[in-house]
């Protein structure tokens, strides 16, 4: 049963086409995820869908099936502000929500209508309505949205999303449009959502960078690109090995297109302005090549080598630190000492105090207790939830430059701030446009780089991957993996974390931290770990050290760890460099000095990885 169709659809503004004659079909139990580069025009074709806005051409159709019910998660929902929590959720038209709301009504007014209570009661009994309040206590839950009697009004921008996420999955909709449904959750909350959606029947069509989320929930992608719409059957890594072999074939397309419109240019060029019917067919087809061609974007690997401001030996110390509020203890007694190339993530339930944490390492709010230590070429760029408040009226080049000309890289060279941004997706022309005119993930990306090219050695990123594309992400990944400084990150986003970091600080119940060595998946599945936070003695948290400054024996273990994540870290870069360079002498066509040049930078790749694995035994053992 078709549920949603849309075909010939598109959207421009000005001059500028976001896409073109898209169309897609949507079939029952199908779920599907749309993902795109911020600024395509991700939002704008759900907008087209659900009605907000109308599509653009004679030809567009949208068609959503008379019979199903269809919920949509915007971004910023709109719900009514004098209601509570309790009155947002029981505002439904569910019939299952309906009979227990006209039951309960009557029980809060103490009617003595018996036939109306007994009516009432068969309603429920008949729509199963006592599954359904357990089904609601249970999302709410989850969601911690515990509070029945707090007004809309009062909540902050995060439970308003789950509010809304909320109502809409108790209200079940034959169709759930949901617009970047995992911002503002935390992990657990994420990794029940994914249980919850995964449920077969259920139909999805949604936009989300939550790369294991579309792993594990969705079996349809959906790529907008280059105002074109291109479907791919699988789930996130049977899309990205499709992508390539599409990309692959385009690009030998476009190479033939290339050496095809030369020719027809120049019989183009020298056929008289009167033509048959067959010149000017063949002058349509040139025209079409032209326009294809046009659309086809060569995108390079991004390697940016920074060079920042260099770290002492005494980088940044927590000292015992505390931080309470009211009588809720936030963080206890939490020491540690940074090292050179920490990479740190921080995960805890929302409202834990990851974002607190933040704020006292970067000395922007004094601990309770203890002290935080800043070593004296300390240089900090502090990267945060609340930070968005970027110009309108300025272009986007001229609030870069406002904080810096260029960044410094090895080798004595320069990266321009104009350069910057067309590593971060801003292209030249893009980097004319004024502020108001970008996405939302565009200013949250332009924000990143007003951070970054300020060149600190120090990063702390607080939910840095909310709004931002899958492409963002990877340049942002690469970026940071290359990043020679310290960093700390709080992010909901598992795949990033998983990526970049290599041990976390769990917050967990009675202000107790635990640094654990290794990922967040490694934490997830460790059997060891508890909600508690503990494990078996023999394998006691190594960030429990002894006030008298003695190094217990697990730290070492710590550390080898994470020598060992870098040392892996790294032989993976090097043998991606190695099947290029095999790749080089496969495609045949060098001369015998070119053959000496790859051969000895062959030779030094295999040399290192030899190295590094006869190191990675030693560590092992």
């Amino acid at each position: 049963m078709n549920y949603l169709t849309f075909e010939n659809v598109s959207r421009s503004y000005g001059d500028r086409v976001l896409f073109s004659d898209i169309t897609l079909h949507i079939n029952k139990g199908e779920k599907v995820a749309l993902v795109a580069e911020n600024g395509t025009g991700k939002s704008s074709l759900l907008r087209i869908i659900t009605g907000e806005e109308a599509p653009e051409g004679d030809r567009a159709k949208v068609f959503i099936h008379p019979n199903i019910k269809l919920g949509y998660l915007q971004q910023e929902p709109d719900l009514n502000p004098d209601f509570t929590i309790y009155e947002s959720i029981y505002e439904s038209d569910n019939k299952a929500i309906v009979a227990l709301k006209n039951y309960e009504k009557l029980l809060l007014t103490k009617s003595d209508d018996a036939d109306a209570i007994q009516k009432a009661l068969e309603e429920v009994e008949l729509h199963k309505a006592w599954e359904k309040e357990s089904e609601v206590h249970e999302i709410l839950n989850k969601l911690s949205l515990q509070d029945l009697k707090l007004k809309v009004s009062k909540l902050s921008g995060g439970q308003k999303k789950r509010l809304a996420l909320a109502k809409l999955l108790i209200d079940e909709p034959d169709l759930l449009i949901l617009d970047e449904p995992t911002n503002h959750l935390d992990l657990k909350m994420i990794e029940w959502l994914e249980s919850f959606l995964s449920r077969p029947g259920l139909t999805l069509f949604l936009i989300t960078h939550d790369r294991y989320f579309l792993e594990r929930v969705c079996k349809v992608i959906v790529e907008l690109s280059n105002g074109r719409l291109h479907k791919y059957q699988g789930n996130y890594s049977e899309f990205l090995e499709k992508k390539l072999t599409r990309e692959t074939n385009e690009g030998i397309r476009f190479e033939k297109g290339k050496k095809l419109f030369k020719s027809e240019l120049e019989w183009v060029k020298r056929q008289p302005k009167a033509r048959g019917t067959k010149g000017k067919a063949r002058v349509q087809k040139f025209q079409d090549l032209r326009t294809e061609l046009s659309g086809h974007k060569e995108k390079d690997e991004i390697s940016i080598n920074i060079k920042p401001e260099r770290l002492g030996s005494k980088i940044l110390e927590l000292q015992y630190i505390s931080k309470s509020y009211d009588d809720f203890v936030l963080f206890k007694d939490f020491h540690y000492k940074f090292k050179k190339k920490d990479r740190v993530g921080v995960v805890g339930p929302n409202g834990s105090g990851k974002s607190t944490l933040l704020e006292v390492i970067a000395a922007n709010l004094p601990p309770d207790k203890g002290k935080v230590v800043h070593g004296e070429t300390l240089k900090i760029g502090y990267f945060k939830q609340s930070g968005l408040n970027v110009p309108e009226d300025k272009r986007v080049l001229d609030y870069i430059r406002e904080f810096a000309e260029y960044i410094p890289m090895e080798k004595g060279k320069k990266l321009s701030a104009s350069q910057l941004l067309e590593q971060f997706l801003f292209p030249p022309t893009q980097q004319q446009v004024y502020i108001s005119k970008l996405s939302g993930g565009e200013k949250r990306r332009l924000y990143l780089l007003s951070i970054l090219i300020q060149n600190p050695n120090f990063l702390i990123l607080d939910e840095p991957t909310n709004d931002l594309d899958i492409v963002t992400l990877n340049v942002l990944e690469d970026y940071l993996i290359d990043f020679p400084g310290c960093l700390i990150i709080v992010s909901h986003d598992r795949f990033f974390m998983d990526k970049i970091i290599d041990h976390l600080f769990v917050f967990r119940n009675g202000g107790k931290i635990i640094d654990y060595p290794g990922s967040y998946s490694d934490f997830r599945d460790d059997p060891d770990m508890n909600e508690t936070g503990k494990k078996p003695v023999e394998k006691k948290a190594i960030t429990e050290k002894n006030k008298n400054n003695s190094a217990p024996e697990t730290a070492e273990a710590r550390e080898t760890k994470k020598q060992i994540n870098q040392i892996e870290r790294s032989i993976k870069k090097l043998e991606s460099e190695r099947e290029k360079i095999l790749g080089v002498f496969e495609s045949g066509g060098l001369a015998p000095g070119e053959i000496v040049e790859w051969s000895e930078k062959l030779s030094v790749v295999k040399g290192e990885i030899d190295s590094l694995e006869e190191k990675w035994m030693e560590l092992v053992d």
